[in-house]
């Protein structure tokens, strides 16, 4: 896919900027939408500032980050932001009934050529597809946060996602500095899936008195060189994020694994919903 062509990300929060950002500086023009003036800018505004953090570091150069505000343009309005565009990826609230509209506004405006890609972490690509009269142009483009720093990306295919599409989206990642696996459109898919098994499991063996919530993350970042641990993963992921994909594979499996232990349902409920709100299994 050539960098010349635009990318429209939707979705202005810690997600979307994220995408937009790394769009940005493989060289693609990207149109960064919210719901709001207000909200958009301050996606741009979290780039700079990540873009500075990254300068302090000496991971970017002044002219880098320079260039990769060059190519972004916050647009409040959603048909501006879908003119013309070779993809639009959704990055917005991990709520089923929320992406189909979006995904259904996208089907009267977009470009008949495009390319329209879910963020989605859970939830199945197919049912946001059918929201549209294109379900073979509909994927799943699942990244990880922090965008910028993390590799993988999971391109996720639904029955009716043509091969030309997986093919589309496996390049766009290529070219945005990811490495692409392609899984099936099954509850969890492959990482949240894993992930999420052992988060749950982590929460459990606190839960019980097995071992603090730092010797439990030691455990895997020493013992099996996990990069971070399950629970400090967890708080950086937010509590109530991973309560709701925990009660969406419940329901999809039927399996306990997910049940959400109630150490994780306590912590939302008192808003402890980790390095967003200050606290979750650590303090912040």
């Amino acid at each position: 896919m050539a960098a010349t062509q635009t990318i429209a990300v939707l979705g202005a929060g810690t997600m979307g900027r994220g995408i937009a950002q790394i769009a940005a500086a493989a060289g693609f023009a990207v149109r960064l939408h919210d719901t709001s003036a207000e909200l958009a800018e301050r996606g741009i505004d979290g780039i700079a500032a990540t873009l500075d953090e990254g300068i302090a570091r000496g991971k970017v150069t002044a002219e880098q980050k320079a260039a990769t505000l060059g190519r972004l343009v916050a647009v409040p309005d959603l048909a501006a932001a879908a003119r013309g565009f070779a993809v639009a990826i959704e990055a917005a609230p991990e709520s089923l009934e929320l992406k189909r509209e979006i995904f259904a506004q996208l089907d009267r405006i977009a470009p008949e050529t495009a390319l329209l890609a879910s963020n989605t972490s859970s939830l199945p690509i197919a049912g946001i597809a059918a929201a549209t009269s294109r379900p073979e142009r509909v994927v799943g483009m699942h990244f990880f946060n922090p965008v910028h720093v993390m590799a993988l990306l999971e391109v996720v295919r639904a029955e009716a996602t043509s091969d030309a599409s997986v093919a589309r989206a496996v390049e766009l990642g290529r070219a945005l500095g990811k490495d692409p696996i392609v899984v099936r459109d099954s509850p969890g898919f492959a990482s949240s899936r894993l992930g999420l098994a052992l988060g749950l499991e982590a929460m459990r063996m606190l839960e019980q008195g097995v071992a603090t919530a730092e010797d439990i993350d030691k455990a895997m970042t020493l013992g099996y060189r996990h990069p971070m641990g399950p629970l400090r993963l967890t708080d950086l992921v937010g509590l109530d994020v991973r309560l709701a994909i925990a009660e969406h594979l419940a329901r999809e499996l039927g399996t306990e694994t997910f049940q959400p232990p109630e150490i994780l349902r306590r912590l939302v409920a008192e808003g402890r919903l980790g390095k967003k709100s200050g606290r979750g299994f650590y303090d912040w």
